[in-house]
């Protein structure tokens, strides 16, 4: 049995792809392909499923149908280096096999995140998790020059305490979050779609999303038929609640987008007659949005 080699993710092996100021993602390995996928999948489906389906065709149609476990035969390692805020997001995906540099054992690198200026905006008045509109220059500038200034004192004191004889595993307390960390990180190709499913999307924070393109371009690398329909069936997909439904059947029947929501019950308005800037109704006129702009 010869181990399955996809050239373009050989050719990446090792390579490191500079993320945010002093971050990077690279491919360590990889298991199996798209031909592992199918594989898998025909072991349940038996003999003559070829003459039904070719591999494109079956691929995308687990895809469809969410039958996962053939995906799951495909396995990546990442060699990841990121802030330590963005860490802390990352981690909380489970589905993955994680070794994190520990700072009990090494010295930090005097590396931070500065931020770019254009990331430093104002908080959000619909994603309340999120950024919105730009802030004046005065102030991106103020509060970049104290992440600056409080970052470097930091390293200062973790430096201090080390040359006073500080164990690491205490002196690492005083570093704040925008320093950088280093792990590797393996998991399989069917929880990896889920992570970029949620990084990918606009509402993640940006930072993380950077990173999650350079993972999903080097998982492409490796099962780009599998990609194809991961990008057709989960991050193109237009997904319709109850409601939702019931609305399209209204509008379909000629009613107007108000007139369709209020028959489905999904609220545009508040109680005091202002509009809704969030919410179940604001989101479903989004979704009208997406299905007229073409392409």
């Amino acid at each position: 049995m010869v181990r399955p080699s996809v050239p373009e993710a050989d050719r990446e092996i090792g390579v490191r792809h500079p993320v945010l100021a002093h971050g990077f993602v690279a491919l360590v390995d990889y298991m199996g392909n798209d031909a592992a996928i199918v594989q898998a999948a025909r072991v349940s489906y038996g003999r003559g499923t070829k003459s039904v389906r070719d591999d494109r065709g079956l691929v995308r149609y687990l895809m469809r149908h969410r039958h996962t476990t053939p995906f799951e035969m495909v396995e990546y390692k990442f060699l990841v280096r990121l802030p330590i805020f963005v860490a802390r997001q990352w981690i909380r995906h489970r589905t993955a096999s994680v070794n994190e540099s520990s700072l009990r054992y090494s010295v930090a690198p005097d590396e931070f995140e500065p931020l770019a200026p254009e990331s430093v905006r104002r908080q959000s008045t619909r994603n309340r998790q999120g950024r919105g509109d730009p802030l004046p220059d005065d102030a991106v500038a103020a509060f970049r020059g104290d992440l600056e200034r409080i970052s470097k004192d930091a390293y200062r004191a973790y430096s201090r305490a080390l040359d006073a004889g500080v164990a690491r595993e205490i002196a690492r307390t005083v570093l704040p979050v925008s320093y950088y960390t280093q792990w590797y990180w393996k998991t399989n190709l069917w929880n990896l779609f889920h992570f970029l499913s949620l990084r990918l999307d606009p509402h993640a924070q940006e930072e993380i999303r950077l990173y999650a393109v350079e993972v999903a371009r080097l998982g492409r690398a490796v099962a780009p038929t599998a990609f194809e329909a991961f990008d057709e069936f989960v991050v193109d997909r237009l997904e319709l609640g109850r409601r939702e439904v019931v609305a399209v059947q209204a509008l379909l029947a000629g009613r107007t987008a108000e007139q369709a929501c209020a028959d489905a019950g999904l609220p545009l308005v508040r109680e005091d007659g202002t509009p809704m800037t969030s919410g179940e109704g604001v989101e479903f006129l989004e979704k009208l949005g997406r299905l007229r702009t073409p392409g």
